[in-house]
């Protein structure tokens, strides 16, 4: 009786270490009470960073700065519906898919479309924004009143490094399509000293860009005679790890209440409050 005795004590304790083990497995970064986003912090208005709270802002992980706009608000909404502490990893633009794959952040919320080749390696939430391609220009250059791709035949024009926006340049007729550009404060600066006659970008940039600077305009083009894009290239949607559907699927529940008016909303007030130096 005794052997049988000390042999349930045994089985039982194997158990409750292994039950033990099997919880703690399962304690990853998905249960450890906080969302890490990855995002730029630096794609106004869509994401940014301040040296304050101020207009609702977010501490930046290991930075004595914040993160702040329309990336950052939806981040902090998604946080509130999973009841998660919200955490925003400044993250380099190339470096955010290798970030998820790592486990270093759980989503990324950077203004980041849902294309095809992107979605070999990453899934993606439903939509939480959509916006319109446009160019941005010199005010007073010979590219302002353009309204079609034809117009800016031999104009140098570029766009941000890995981005959609880079890929459509080919589809303006002799184009001078100009080296791709790390970020946009520095295709400004390039647009600003008249190294490059334009660059492409989304609506919301645009209208962050000539808000400004005087010196800038966005060109918008006449129905059909711009560039040809699917949905989920001109839109943006939260990157999530391969094969993470409960937390995909939970996000996506989350967006569904995120009505179209609030969305515009929160976007509106993004442009408006973002950093002068910034703009």
């Amino acid at each position: 009786m005794r052997v049988k005795k000390n042999l349930i004590l045994i089985v039982c304790a194997v158990f409750v270490l292994g039950l033990g083990l099997s919880m703690a497995g399962c304690s990853g970064s998905s249960q450890s009470g906080e969302l890490k986003v990855g995002l730029e912090c630096a794609y106004p208005p869509f994401n940014w960073s301040q040296t304050d709270e101020s207009n609702g802002a977010v501490p930046i992980s290991g930075s004595k700065e914040f993160a702040g706009g329309y990336d950052v608000e939806i981040a902090k909404k998604l946080a509130e519906g999973l009841g998660r502490e919200l955490v925003i990893v400044k993250t380099e633009w190339d470096g955010l898919p290798p970030a998820l794959q790592a486990g270093t952040i759980d989503v990324i919320i950077a203004g980041m479309s849902p294309t095809a080749d992107r979605k070999k390696t990453i899934d993606f939430s439903d939509h939480y924004y959509r916006s319109d391609l446009v160019m941005v220009v010199q005010k007073g250059s010979a590219f302002e009143t353009a309204t079609s791709l034809e117009d800016f035949s031999g104009a140098k024009i570029t766009a941000q490094l890995n981005t959609f926006h880079y890929t459509v340049i080919d589809q303006i007729p002799g184009v001078q399509m100009q080296t791709a550009m790390n970020d946009f404060n520095a295709m400004r600066v390039a647009l600003q000293s008249g190294i490059i006659d334009g660059y492409v970008s989304e609506r919301p940039e645009g209208i962050s860009a000539t808000a400004a600077n005087d010196n800038f305009a966005m060109v918008v083009f006449d129905e059909g005679k711009g560039f040809e894009a699917s949905d989920d290239d001109v839109a943006i949607a939260v990157g999530i790890k391969k094969g993470n559907t409960e937390l995909t699927n939970a996000i996506n529940d989350i967006l569904k209440d995120l009505s179209e008016d609030e969305r515009i909303t929160i976007m509106d007030n993004a442009i408006k409050n973002q950093p002068a130096s910034q703009n």
